[in-house]
């Protein structure tokens, strides 16, 4: 027998997709008018590569190939944690969706510019790659230390 579900946390993937010049790819959000990288929370039975794709198809209308994890991130007041990956495009053609309104493929020193701290971090944190990836708290804002 299954036991409830206790655990109050959600699991989201990000799709940090870079092309070809090293720019990362931006989604605006209709429902905030906010850049962010693509994504969002998996599905029931949902394989984590299986929703990346899904999210990153949905929200964009590319198909991606995932790469490396590149962090992950413990949303402290919404509850969620966050997995992101360094994706590569390897069809389809950017378009609007329900959820998203407008792309920009953005240079790495226009990220801070461009979205909040916590995803400027994110986006970041996927151009460089590092090894292992690194483990952030945030308040959906602002990184905490």
């Amino acid at each position: 027998m299954t036991e409830p579900r206790t655990n109050p946390y959600s699991v989201s993937v990000a799709g940090i997709v870079v092309d070809d010049s090293g720019r990362a790819l931006l989604v605006r959000r209709r429902e905030n008018g906010l850049w962010e990288p693509p994504g969002g929370i998996l599905e029931q039975d949902e394989t984590v590569y299986d929703g990346l794709r899904r999210e990153v198809r949905e929200e964009t209308g590319l198909e991606v190939e995932p790469g490396p994890l590149t962090g992950v991130y413990q949303n402290m007041r919404m509850h969620v944690i966050a997995l992101a990956f360094r994706c590569t495009a390897t069809g389809g053609q950017l378009s609007p969706s329900p959820e998203t309104s407008d792309f920009v493929w953005a240079e790495p020193d226009e990220i801070p510019s461009l979205t909040t701290e916590v995803f400027a971090v994110r986006l970041q944190d996927g151009l460089a790659a590092q090894v292992p990836p690194p483990v952030r708290w945030h308040d959906g804002v602002r990184i905490l230390s």
